[in-house]
């Protein structure tokens, strides 16, 4: 159990670890990137740790240095050496299973793929079925019309090029079939229906890969990765938004966040708020392969709109936060196109809704068609409350921000599971009091 003291008045100008999605692709790109790669600023976190462990499973050459935050791979190329069986365990992370599965379709050796409890419960047939149209043998366990963990995978002769409309906007489905068309004979194209986190095609990109961008469609194919050398990685925006919101929402307050990544695709986040009269600026801008910025954030008063569908892909890690945020706006904020949110690691608009209206927010969770919509109309009186995580890193973080921000004492049961993408969250909150 972990006690959430209110904080009053807050500047101060921090740092942010590492980006969790970038390192994910960092370990990735590298292994199969022919040379010596060296990736500094790491991320160091139960996720990314799992995949680092997964590829040097398989083969990848890595020596990781925990004090410096840093990895060098060393690396013959696209394909692994192994040839007999390996089982794999993604644990909690679903970024690794869906992304490395793009690879592993395309290796000599059969994988058995499996996961925690967790991890198991959230549907793979988005990767499967699209891997399985390029020839790949991958099958999970099959349940209700949808295939789960643990994965199957078996060697095929040859991958083929496929054309493919996105059902859903997922960076990781997307970044599973650009992997795996690292391997295929002829052109991948996939059409996207919204934007979504492009990290992977960056990357790739940065280390020589042929992959561009066409009228909304991504094409790719075959390619051989040279490594650049060395890549830094830019702190992780939605690990910083949670002080971006702090900040906004305590009164006096002040924080300078540095060198966070601004890519376009993840400042969803930002430019609600920025809509709903957040004081942010964004300072010091340094072009790389991934752009990144110093974060400037004054507190504000926020006021309620309207959030649409289009608009969530862009921010989809930031939704429990912003529920936070909203129930401190002026006025009712409407969010469409939540659906997403019911198979992450919990079902994060119930976990949200349940917490935030014990504790006294006016708020409520509407299917409509399809998909489902929250409406938040502020807090009505705040209560005290003993906060639930579900076992959710984000929803764990994002009622640490409610209770700081709150002006009342709050607990919550289990903040342990934050290890999985954000280990020196606790102590950095406490680093501001």
């Amino acid at each position: 159990m972990y006690e959430i003291k209110p904080l009053v008045k807050v500047r101060k100008k921090i740092f942010i670890p590492a980006d969790k999605s970038i390192s994910h692709r960092a370990l990735i790109i590298s292994s199969l990137a022919k040379g010596k790669t060296r990736i500094v600023n790491f991320l160091i976190s139960e996720d990314t740790l799992t995949t680092l462990e997964c590829l040097k499973k398989i083969g990848a050459g890595i020596k990781f240095n925990k004090k410096k935050k840093e990895v060098v791979i060393d690396s013959g190329g696209l394909f692994f050496k192994q040839r007999n069986k390996i089982c794999l365990n993604a644990r909690q992370s679903a970024t690794t299973m869906r992304i490395l599965s793009g690879v592993l379709v395309g290796q000599k050796f059969p994988v058995y793929f499996d996961a925690e409890e967790s991890l198991r419960r959230r549907p793979m047939k988005r990767i499967i079925y699209p891997l399985s149209c390029m020839g790949a043998k991958i099958t999970g366990r099959k349940m209700k019309g949808e295939e789960y963990p643990p994965l199957e995978i078996f060697p095929v002769r040859t991958l083929k090029g496929i054309r493919y409309k996105m059902p859903v906007a997922s960076a990781q489905v997307k970044s599973a079939i650009i992997f795996a068309s690292l391997y295929a004979e002829g052109k991948t194209e996939i059409e996207e229906r919204s934007v979504s986190r492009d990290h992977t095609e960056r990357m790739l990109k940065f280390f020589g890969a042929k992959i561009k961008k066409k009228k909304g469609i991504i094409i790719c194919q075959k390619s051989l990765l040279v490594t650049p050398g060395q890549i830094f990685i830019p702190a992780d925006i939605s690990s910083a938004s949670f002080f971006v919101a702090l900040a906004t929402l305590i009164e006096n307050s002040k924080i300078e966040i540095k060198n966070v990544g601004i890519n376009p695709t993840r400042l969803g986040f930002v430019n609600i708020l920025k809509k709903m009269g957040a004081k942010i600026k964004i300072l010091n801008k340094k072009n790389y392969f991934e752009p990144y910025a110093d974060i400037v954030v004054e507190s504000s008063r926020l006021k309620g709109i309207k959030i649409e569908e289009n608009e969530i892909p862009l921010m989809i890690d930031e939704i429990p936060l912003l529920f936070v945020c909203c129930a401190f706006a002026k006025g009712e904020t409407e969010i469409l196109g939540l659906k997403e949110l019911k198979i992450k690691e919990t079902d994060r608009i119930y976990s949200m809704v349940y917490n935030l209206k014990r504790a006294g927010v006016d708020i409520e969770a509407l299917e409509y068609g399809n998909n489902w919509k929250v409406k938040i109309k502020g807090i009505k009186r705040i209560k005290p409350v003993l906060f639930k995580s579900f076992s959710d890193h984000r929803t764990a973080m994002s009622l640490v921000i409610f209770g700081l921000a709150a002006g009342e004492r709050f607990y919550i049961d289990d903040i342990s599971c934050i290890n999985k993408s954000f280990p020196e969250f606790i102590s950095l909150v406490e680093s501001l009091k």
